[in-house]
């Protein structure tokens, strides 16, 4: 009782407050902090630069104000907040519960399912079909026995309440000592006057140590016919139960000695008719599933069968499985389907998978899945299931709909996805802001841009359409390696939007002889041309909707040119048509450049490997 209950035990071991781990979280950390570490030494080349670059200490802070403010990535970590926020409202409306905002991030990553069968692929409804009473049992004594063996179970699992709902009210027999049902023993027990005790679990338990030369069941009986009953019924993917008597007394957990096998309970649990096409999504892209349960391997297999898992390697029964990890992780990369798995197996069978790399989600509905649940990437628990197991998990399915997993994958990818591209836009802009920075330093030359102009570019090309691409659809799976997709993007990017800007202020200045505000207004153009250029690369493939954000966004920056008021206050000023024409050729060479570039790297295969197909 209390702390030494079983149920309490498996609570106790997961109360321990874990973050879910989150690669983004990480990643976007790094960027900022190398963003960071490096804006220092460039704003001070930067200041000293322009402090000679200008006859005027106000100009000179302008300029630098300017270089300094574009090297920071303002946005990111807000518009990557806004997405998860998104995500968690799209995820309520399907009666999704995240419990943890990161737990959107996982989502997207996984490519392990471990899924009990009970109350996920069946409709966790069990039902009472029969009872086969075997010879030399009285009928109506056990079957009083049955119902006042499941009457005293202070804690009914699914299985015996379905029985008991079956058998209806006990006969009222006095209780001298009960052994309650616990899902590692696999069965239960109970003494009632005269000494009589009767025990019910599951067949293969009950019979186990007389097939190991124990004499705890009655010979009177075959054993082997009992067995292969057993094995027929669950074969069809029926839930068998036996129920057996004996004069011997309770002791402690240990299964009483000379056992007599009485009855065999049978029941049944609906397949959910959507878990064929949740388990066809997942097996489309990519997604391993695994059956967990406690039940009888072969009762797991033929559920797992008509809900469309391959059971071609077999069902695997939990009680032959290895302790040590390497040993089970080439059992579970080998078989997809699992019977008579202990809690604690359960946890061991994640922390096996994640030792191959996977990134393991599970689901589970009970008690005995709360371990399992806590050690795994994503815990998924079932709305209808136990409060600890809703407690350790990050997501809840509210109404315990198993055929909402594959929106739950859906939508993490979309989010993931989607921050991935919007970092490549803010990242491109710390790139080229950087690389100016030094440039104009080493160059001595005025910094092309004021504040303003850059506010002017950076809302129309990164700012706007990045809350766009935030929001937009996304099915491609995470992989990992955060990072080195971005820097692989933005570097080549960002160095040739720098380039052609850079080009086109000095040519301006040093050869045109360009009034400054001309000369900054060709740089504007050239950078915000190529914006566009690096905005239609992350939207591709472009659709109609995109198609016309990005005529709207080129319309506007015209718009801001022609317009004399609007250009008068971003201190803007129409080239002469020689340095528009320089503008449209640096513009016409960076993009050049860079498609140039971006094919030379798809021609490494590790590098192939890195940036997948999304361009």
């Amino acid at each position: 009782v209390g702390a030494a209950a079983y149920a309490n035990q498996l609570t106790f071991e997961a109360r321990r407050f874990t973050l879910v781990s989150s690669e983004l979280r990480a990643s976007l950390d790094r960027i900022l902090r190398m963003v960071s570490w490096m804006i220092v030494p460039v704003a001070a080349v930067l200041m000293v630069s322009q402090l000679s670059a200008h006859d005027s200490a106000i100009e000179a802070l302008r300029g630098s104000v300017a270089g300094v403010v574009a090297m920071v990535p303002e946005g990111l970590v807000l518009l990557t907040s806004v997405a998860f926020a998104a995500s968690v409202v799209r995820l309520g409306r399907h009666n999704v519960l995240v419990q943890e905002l990161p737990a959107v991030e996982t989502l997207a990553r996984v490519d392990v399912v471990c899924i009990d069968k009970t109350g996920t692929l069946t409709e966790g409804q069990m039902e009472l079909t029969a009872l086969e009473p075997l010879p030399g049992g009285d009928q109506e004594t056990w079957r009083d026995a049955l119902a006042a063996l499941v009457a005293c179970d202070p804690n009914p699992n699914a299985t015996l309440r379905a029985i008991g709902t079956g058998m209806g009210p006990g006969p009222g027999w006095e209780t001298i000592a009960v052994t309650p049902f616990s899902s590692e023993r696999k069965w239960s027990a109970a003494v009632f006057e005269l000494n009589q005790t009767w025990v019910l679990g599951a067949p293969e338990v009950l019979l186990a140590s007389s097939q190991d030369g124990d004499s705890s069941i009655s010979r009177s009986i075959s054993m082997e016919g009992v067995w292969e009953r057993s094995q027929v019924l669950a074969s069809e993917g029926r839930r068998v139960l036996l129920l057996a008597h004996t004069t011997q007394l309770l002791d402690g957990t240990n299964l009483p000695s000379g056992l007599k096998p009485i009855a065999l309970a049978i029941l049944e649990d609906r397949v959910r008719s959507d878990a064929p096409n949740t388990i066809r999504y997942f097996n489309d892209q990519g997604v391993a599933v695994k059956i967990i349960s406690g039940d009888n391997p072969l009762t797991v297999a033929a559920v797992a069968a008509r809900a469309g898992v391959d059971v071609g390697g077999g069902a695997i029964d939990g009680r032959d499985l290895p302790d040590e990890i390497g040993s089970l992780a080439d059992i579970l990369d080998a078989h997809s389907v699992f019977g008579r798995v202990s809690p604690h197996q359960k946890q061991a069978m994640v922390t096996a998978l994640q030792s191959r790399g996977h990134v393991v989600a599970m689901t589970g509905d009970g008690v005995n899945d709360v371990l399992a649940l806590k050690n795994a990437d994503l815990g998924i628990a079932m709305g209808s299931g136990s409060a600890a197991g809703r407690a350790v998990a990050q997501i809840v399915l509210l109404d315990s709909n198993f055929a909402t997993l594959p929106q739950i994958v859906a939508e993490g990818r979309r989010v993931l996805g989607n921050i991935e591209r919007v970092a490549k836009l803010f990242v491109t802009k710390t790139v080229y802001a950087f690389l100016l920075a030094i440039a104009v330093g080493i160059a001595q030359l005025p910094f092309p841009f004021l504040p303003r102009h850059l506010t002017l570019v950076g809302s129309l090309t990164i700012g706007i359409p990045a809350f766009f691409l935030a929001l937009s659809p996304m099915s491609q799976r995470a992989r990992p390696g955060f990072i080195p997709r971005v820097l692989s993007f933005a570097g080549p990017a960002g160095v040739f939007a720098a380039a052609a800007t850079f080009t086109t202020f000095a040519v301006a200045r040093l050869y045109l002889d360009a009034p400054m505000a001309e000369a900054r207004t060709a740089a504007t153009f050239t950078l915000f041309s190529l914006g566009l250029m690096v905005l239609a690369r992350l939207a591709a493939p472009l659709t109609v909707s995109y198609k016309a954000l990005i005529a709207a966004l080129a319309i506007a920056g015209l718009v801001v040119v022609i317009g004399p008021e609007i250009r008068t206050f971003f201190d803007l000023d129409v080239p002469s048509l020689p340095l528009i024409l320089v503008a449209i050729g640096t513009v016409a060479l960076a993009v050049q450049a860079l498609t140039f570039v971006e094919r030379v790297l798809h021609w490494f295969p590790a590098t192939e490997r890195l940036l997948g197909h999304e361009r």
